[in-house]
């Protein structure tokens, strides 16, 4: 599932971001995707089940913690890669005594900023 960049702006969850970060895992993932990466490729290099793998995916993405971007390919199979979201997460107290969460997140760089792009057309057609 493709996030809604409009949705980008709003803050993170808390408890979805909490739940996230409990997972060992969603930890995993975390850990080995040092690079774009298939639903399959993350599964291979975290020894995670692909059923799971998309589970754990989902609930990253919800999250704001990872981008799921679609890689676009001359034969028509498209495929999605995911990547980091985020260099920090920031857990805070507002001054109304209320728990905030912040995402700090690396600039994108214009192969991925066009990815995403595409990828919000292709969900339109």
């Amino acid at each position: 599932m493709v996030r809604d960049p409009i949705a980008d702006d709003e803050s993170p969850d808390l408890q979805a971001v909490f739940d996230a970060l409990d997972d060992p895992d969603c930890r995993e993932i975390v850990s080995v995707l040092t690079e774009p990466m298939t639903a399959e490729e993350i599964s291979d290099e975290a020894d995670i089940p692909l059923s799971t793998t998309y589970r754990k995916l989902d609930r990253l993405t919800e999250a704001s913690l990872l981008e799921e971007g679609v890689e676009v390919r001359s034969d028509g199979q498209h495929v999605s890669r995911y990547t980091g979201a985020f260099k920090q997460v920031v857990v805070g107290l507002s001054d109304d005594r209320e728990f905030t969460v912040e995402i700090t997140s690396s600039p994108q760089t214009a192969n991925e900023r066009l990815a995403n792009l595409w990828s919000e057309v292709r969900k339109e057609t």
